[in-house]
């Protein structure tokens, strides 16, 4: 099967340490190495290791990037900030979600490196690997003026290495030029590792402190191997995207093709914090204005279950006996002992408190509106 699929730089080290490997968006990756409790304990605990090098790296060059971004994604970049990354969502003409991505404008450049160009202010855009085609094909559609702007498609050149968990400053920081420690959220700056250029932010897909390192991908394996080394004592372990789906759950990411879709608007998804509508426009502005002025139908909620039976993707969610909404995600969260899910609820039954039930494979198990996220990370005073 792998032979067919896109590969990242470290799949040979996943293939050789025992990752079980499965097909995900087209690419072979390991979705646990034995236990996908441990290693979401390892990350909630100490430190989590993630390959996320199939998730797509676009470079924006030249000297109208910044304004063809600004008129791109659903949240301001002109007023960004050397270093700084934000969120943002891909919309369409309807207003609904093509894809959520990161939106990072590079500090300046201490020396060259080949994705990216010394003409004007560089941006990288992280967007999912599921969407990473469709993505390119629809900034392209919409890129007139191509000399102002060069999009290039950095994937294949750069691994994505997220070092995730409360251990991640301690084990990172005497592998990078710099100090990491005091690097802001959503933050990043450029580094060098063993004589490579790289990217280091602090940014990440499990509710712990941590970073997502880009690095050459001829360099991948050795910074792997040597973060797993230094933190072995620790408890940390490598880990692999069925870990990585709790760890999001329990701190209520939204995952693209459960609660992120073609369907679904931000509004409904509850990420109005990420969609700028005043002076400026971007596909899909003058549809979200107008559902600005109405409360969407079904909106996102948390729901935390009483019984051990684990809800799962388009469980009904009942009232009554009547059908008032749909699960998007389900587990068994390892850190609360309790099964939670996301879904979609009509608005009326959507208030914190509200009792429920799922219908989970014939079963109608009680269910409550719980406020988000589920799990919140204990912050340094």
């Amino acid at each position: 099967m792998t032979a067919t699929l896109q590969q990242t730089p470290l799949h040979d080290w996943h293939a050789e340490h025992g990752g079980r490997l499965v097909d995900f968006a087209g690419w072979s990756m390991p979705v646990h190495y034995g236990s996908i409790v441990a290693e979401h304990n390892a990350t909630r605990s100490a430190l989590g290791l993630f390959d996320v090098s199939h998730m797509g790296r676009l470079v924006f060059t030249g000297s109208g990037a910044e304004a063809f971004l600004n008129s791109l994604v659903t949240r301001r970049v002109t007023d960004m900030s050397p270093g700084q990354v934000r969120y943002a969502l891909a919309t369409n003409d309807v207003g609904g979600i093509l894809d959520d991505v990161l939106v990072y404008r590079l500090p300046p450049e201490s020396r060259g490196d080949q994705a990216a160009s010394d003409s004007g202010t560089s941006y990288l855009m992280v967007v999912n690997a599921s969407n990473r085609a469709k993505i390119i094909c629809w900034i392209e559609a919409l890129l007139c003026d191509s000399s102002k702007v060069e999009l290039h498609d950095a994937t294949d050149e750069l691994a994505m290495i997220a070092v995730q968990g409360p251990r991640a400053v301690e084990v990172l920081e005497p592998m990078v030029k710099g100090d990491i420690s005091t690097l802001k959220y959503y933050h990043c700056r450029r580094t060098a590792i063993d004589g490579h250029s790289a990217i280091v932010s602090r940014t990440g897909y499990t509710g712990e402190d941590g970073f997502e390192v880009m690095l050459p991908s001829e360099a991948a394996t050795e910074f792997w191997q040597q973060v797993l080394d230094a933190a072995k004592s620790l408890g940390a372990m490598p880990c692999g995207l069925g870990c990585r789906d709790t760890l999001r759950l329990e701190a209520a990411m939204p995952l693209y093709g459960h609660e992120l879709s073609e369907e679904i608007t931000p509004l409904q998804a509850g990420l109005d914090f990420a969609v700028d509508l005043e002076g400026r426009t971007f596909p899909g502005r003058e549809a979200l204005c107008k559902m600005q002025q109405m409360s969407p139908q079904r909106i996102r909620v948390g729901l935390e279950l009483s019984g051990k039976r684990v809800p799962r993707e388009h469980h009904a969610i009942l009232t009554g006996g009547e059908t008032v909404g749909e699960v998007t995600s389900g587990t068994f969260s390892p850190t609360l002992n309790k099964p939670i899910a996301m879904g979609y609820v009509d608005r009326r039954h959507a208030a914190v408190g509200t009792e429920l039930s799922i219908d989970v494979r014939g079963s109608a198990e009680p269910a409550r509106v719980v406020k988000l996220p589920f799990y919140r990370r204990e912050t340094k005073k």
